[in-house]
This record gives C-alpha cells, structure tokens and sequence, in this order.
C-alpha cells in the first residue's frame, strides 16, 4: 500500500510539474502572440504612411514642378518643336559580281 501512495504521490509532483511548465510555454507563446501583433499594426501604419507620401510624390503638379525646375524642362509649344523626318535606306541593288 505504501508503494502505490509513493508511485501515486510521484505522480501527482510530475503532473503539477508539467502543468506549471504547459502553463509558463502558455504565458510566454501569448506575450509573442501579443508583441507581434502590435508589430504587425505598427507595419501596417507605417505602410499606409508611406502610400499617402508616395501618392503626394507623385501629383502631376509635382512632377511637372520636378521636371521644370531640377530638369530644366519646359512645356512643349510649337515654336520650339523641331520635327525630324527619317529615311528609309534604299534597297541595294545588286551589282554585276553577285548576279
């Protein structure tokens, strides 16, 4: 009967054991959980920032702004524009040797 109360009894300190450590990994694994959810919301901030910068970056006013000033480009008007033509090659003709 002893021995059945030891084994018990060992059985018992085993079980309280693991349910302490099941209950620690529990506690940690949810303060991860926690941490990078709220990393994930900082990103997801930050990323939306980010879009509402690149779509003020990229208004045609600025970018026509950019191109005038940093650029030295101007609007196109028909005194300044110069058309080019382009020839085409004539076929060549063959020459005595290749017949």
């Amino acid at each position: 009967m002893i021995r059945l109360n030891l084994v018990l009894l060992l059985a018992v300190i085993a079980s309280a054991f693991y349910l302490v450590h099941t209950q620690y990994e529990s506690r940690r694994l949810y303060t991860a959980l926690d941490r990078s959810q709220a990393q994930s919301r900082k990103l997801e901030s930050e990323h939306e920032q980010l879009q509402v910068q690149k779509r003020a970056q990229a208004t045609p006013a600025r970018v026509q702004q950019l191109a005038a000033r940093q650029l030295q480009m101007r609007p196109v008007t028909p005194g300044i524009t110069q058309y080019v033509t382009v020839f085409e090659p004539k076929p060549a003709t063959p020459t005595e040797t290749e017949r």
